[in-house]
């Protein structure tokens, strides 16, 4: 994983504020007013004990009072007009980078997911990227607000006595600026090791649950229990490092105050006793240095919470800039299927050779049968096809085009893919159909049914085709779910159909239906079917041995 500095996150994460930054700023407004307007109230309490003791002479109490009532009704609605501001950009900016990973992810599929780790990734998608709700709420707008609420303050105990400005200045610099980044870097990288942890447990938990059928068939309760209980106790001692930090940033934070507190008093009493400044001005600049800690306070907090924010920012980061396998084309000249070949392909993953200088070409309407022991490359071949990957040598072709120079939206039109793992949405089972074309009729829904032999079964369902199947399609068998997986193939009527073991789990009778609509549909298709079983494959026109074609 590629480490960015805190620095540089934060200023891509900042980009991302542009578009709101008019919202931005009055956040910032209705929180300094606000501050401002809390640190008054005890200021004004204290001109008002002044008026009592009669040390303060142009204000009457009541007057004192009704300052102190309204400040406090301000204080109330700029808070509260401050963080709605604050949490309507954070949201937004959420939404806006959940689209961004999203498209992402869409970049990058399938070649660079198949190996990732589901897990993590779902923690990305949900965990971090809501934590990123900590920097766009609560740490532009209050870094913000913290440095202009400084300068106001300074000026205001400023026309008390310049002198008292350093004090002032000084415990505001501490406690705002030098606290937190001590906090950060003592607690280093223990945010991203939370976040890794945290990746690594979701992970797990996602795997026992859905390996839960095995873990209760071999009794391997004990050994995975005994997993998980091990990275929750790793996840616990990052997370117990990272409060037990939290807890002394806000312990000094909150002696650094006190003693800053004591420097005023001491500094003010000095001025006092030698009548550089009135009675009235020792209070009034004391209970404004005891009362205007607040912005400084807020970003002291963020000393160790900003750990984990940014870990998290370096976790979406990644998969932002990660580089797609294959880029999507566009641009190109419109393609429409003539034939499909693979001319001298080599193809490795990492450094296992799949392919090796394997030639092979398909004509338009042919069954073409490819048959192999398993890791031969059949499956590859076809993602091959499908501009999965890119070949490292030779030159897969459509149409007597070199397919990196086909247009993805053409590629994807033309081409069918069934893989030998359906995935079914939570969803009922017509729009499970649906997504292979959106806009299609119940006709065509049931026409493809009926050629994947299912549309009997589904009318013997309570609600036909509006049965939901669950999630994952656990609701339904093998067969069932790869049988919607063919239908969906020939309801996207695509010249191109690649079938990797498409009657695997079925049984001979429906077996033979789906291979009779698959012969039937050769008229104006082409099929390449892979499989196992000779009684598939006996419909192809020709059929290659993947030992005959991977040193061809």
């Amino acid at each position: 994983m590629k480490k960015r500095r805190n620095v540089t996150i934060m200023a891509r994460l900042l980009k991302l504020v542009s578009p709101l930054a008019d919202i931005m700023c009055l956040a910032v407004f209705l929180g300094l007013l606000g501050n401002l307007a809390a640190t008054m109230i005890t200021v004004f309490g204290g001109k008002a004990a002044l008026t009592v003791l009669g040390f303060e002479t142009g204000h009457t109490r009541g007057t004192w009072f009704a300052w102190i009532l309204l400040l406090a009704l301000c204080r109330g609605l700029l808070r509260y007009g401050e963080q709605a501001s604050n949490h309507f950009i954070a949201f937004k900016l959420l939404a806006l980078i959940r689209d961004r990973v999203f498209k992402a992810l869409r970049r990058l599929s399938p070649a660079k997911l198949e190996g990732r780790d589901r897990g993590d990734l779902i923690s990305v998608i949900t965990g971090d990227i809501e934590l990123l709700e900590v920097f766009y709420a609560h740490t532009i707008s209050p870094a913000a607000i913290w440095l202009l609420f400084t300068v106001v303050m300074l000026v205001y105990i400023g026309k008390i006595s310049v002198k008292l400005c350093i004090p002032a200045l000084l415990g505001y610099l501490t406690v705002g600026l030098v606290q937190p980044v001590l906090a950060s870097k003592i607690s280093k990288d223990t945010g991203m090791r939370v976040r890794t942890k945290t990746g690594e447990l979701a992970s797990y938990v996602l795997d026992n649950l859905r390996g839960l059928f095995e873990v209760i068939q071999f009794g391997i309760f004990e050994e995975r229990l005994q997993g998980m209980q091990k990275k929750t106790a790793e996840l616990q001692k990052g997370q117990s490092e990272l409060k037990k930090a939290s807890g002394i940033n806000a312990g000094i934070a909150g002696l650094w105050i006190y003693l800053f507190d004591l420097f005023m008093l001491y500094c003010a009493a000095s001025l006092y006793l030698k009548g550089e400044i009135t009675f009235d001005g020792l209070l009034t600049a004391q209970l404004a240095m005891m009362s205007s800690f607040g912005p400084s306070s807020a970003l002291a907090a963020l000393g160790t919470t900003l750990q984990s924010t940014f870990a998290a920012g370096d976790r979406i980061l990644d998969i932002l800039d990660e580089k797609p396998v294959t880029e999507d084309v566009s641009g190109e000249e419109k393609t429409f299927f003539g034939g499909a070949e693979a001319d001298h392909v080599s193809f490795a993953y990492e450094d296992e050779t799949i392919l090796n200088d394997l030639s092979l070409k398909i004509y338009p309407g042919t069954i073409l049968g490819i048959s192999g022991k398993s890791g031969s490359g059949k499956s590859t071949l076809l993602k091959l096809f499908m501009r999965f990957w890119d070949v490292q040598s030779g030159t897969i072709r459509i149409s007597n085009r070199d397919i990196r120079h086909v247009n993805t939206t053409d590629l994807r039109s033309m081409e069918g893919y069934l893989t030998q793992e359906t995935h079914l949405f939570h969803d009922t089972i017509r729009n499970n159909l649906k997504i292979a074309k959106l806009d299609a009729t119940d006709k065509e829904i049931v026409d493809a049914c009926k050629k994947a032999s299912l549309h009997e079964w589904i009318m013997t369902l309570p609600k036909g085709y509006d049965t939901e199947v669950g999630e994952l399609g656990s609701t339904l068998s093998g067969g069932e779910r790869q049988r919607i997986g063919l239908a969906r193939i020939f309801l996207h009527d695509a010249s191109l159909i690649l079938l990797d073991e498409p009657t695997s789990s079925l049984d001979s009778l429906n077996e033979a239906v789906i291979l009779k609509t698959l012969k039937d549909e050769r008229q104006d298709k082409t099929i390449i079917l892979v499989s196992h079983r000779d009684s598939t494959l006996h419909i192809a026109d020709e059929i290659y041995r993947m030992s005959e074609l991977r040193n061809s």
